[in-house]
């Protein structure tokens, strides 16, 4: 099973493992936070323990077991499908800049609570003497995990399939993607909005979803810019193939059993109804590299999500 993950996915789900319990043997400090968090995290970006390169490094940093099991459970469900629409260049880059982007989001909400906490000693003392009197304290604003990035993907799944229906733990019945990415960013919202000193980065989770959504809708619009519709072709191409192999496996087992006239004939009916699938799949793909994947209907996008499934 761990051998049909696809490339990038399964590198960012060892990674992150890999780092967590890096980061657990690593110790914690005088706060009880993880020694490496402090280091590869996320901090306010007016703290002095604020680097550039934390917008990229504290995706891959965790807070406990929970929070990476979650997020890596959601990487691999959906990931592995993204990705196999996408290719893998597309997919690292989508999930890189939207962790950078719900970085950002998260370095925005922090600006805009500190000036809230703080307006009436910057107007008397200014920002720098604020900020040096609150060192401590900015210190400890530290924003960890693959959250960000990991909602851009679920964003991702839920507007290439929209209508594809998902089980999701408790409901008792599937509903369709599209509203299940409607529900959760909803949810973000409105805990953004009315909970605060959570622990949890409720802004970053809705950073990562706003980056994606103008991400894909850019690459929607210009299907031959960067990452356009060659780096799923791979994808489509290998599913031509197999589609074409089980097609040739079952007319040679209908050529060696012999040949019927009789229109009743099970074989001669099974191969009529694979060759129409195959036409069909073949006027799928080439509508693809002639006008990119998001050209394809609803319906037609379904087709070859079930049929990948099946390879």
């Amino acid at each position: 099973m761990f051998q049909k993950i696809p490339t990038v996915t399964k590198f960012l789900l060892i990674a992150n493992i890999l780092i967590f319990l890096i980061t657990t043997f690593s110790g914690v400090d005088s706060r009880g936070s993880y020694v490496l968090n402090e280091i590869f995290g996320l901090h306010f970006f007016l703290s002095s323990d604020f680097h550039i390169y934390q917008l990229v490094t504290y995706m891959f940093m965790h807070g406990g077991w929970e929070h990476l099991f979650f997020n890596m459970f959601a990487l691999w469900m959906f990931g592995c499908v993204v990705e196999r629409v996408w290719g893998p260049q597309k997919f690292l880059f989508y999930y890189i800049a939207c962790g950078i982007g719900a970085g950002l989001f998260q370095e925005a909400a922090q600006l805009g609570q500190f000036y809230m906490m703080a307006s009436d000693q910057i107007a008397e003392f200014g920002v720098t003497a604020v900020v040096r009197a609150n060192a401590a304290g900015l210190s400890n604003w530290t924003t960890v995990g693959a959250s960000g990035a990991i909602y851009a993907i679920l964003l991702a799944f839920g507007m290439i399939f929209p209508e594809e229906r998902i089980f999701i733990f408790p409901l008792p019945i599937p509903i369709k993607a599209k509203w299940f990415v409607i529900f959760y960013a909803g949810l973000e919202l409105f805990l953004a909005i009315s909970t605060t000193g959570d622990g949890v980065a409720h802004i970053a989770h809705l950073g990562g979803m706003v980056f994606g959504f103008f991400m894909i809708r850019y690459w929607r619009k210009h299907p031959t810019a960067g990452y356009g519709k060659s780096q799923g072709e791979q994808f489509f191409e290998n599913l031509r193939s197999s589609w074409e192999k089980r097609s040739k496996k079952s007319a040679d087992k209908a050529s060696w059993g012999g040949s019927r006239t009789s229109t009743g004939n099970p074989d001669w009916d099974y191969n009529a109804r694979k060759q129409r699938e195959q036409e069909e799949i073949d006027r799928i793909l080439d509508k693809i590299r002639k006008n990119g994947y998001d050209s394809l209907t609803s319906e037609e996008k379904r087709k070859l999500f079930e049929q990948s499934k099946k390879g």
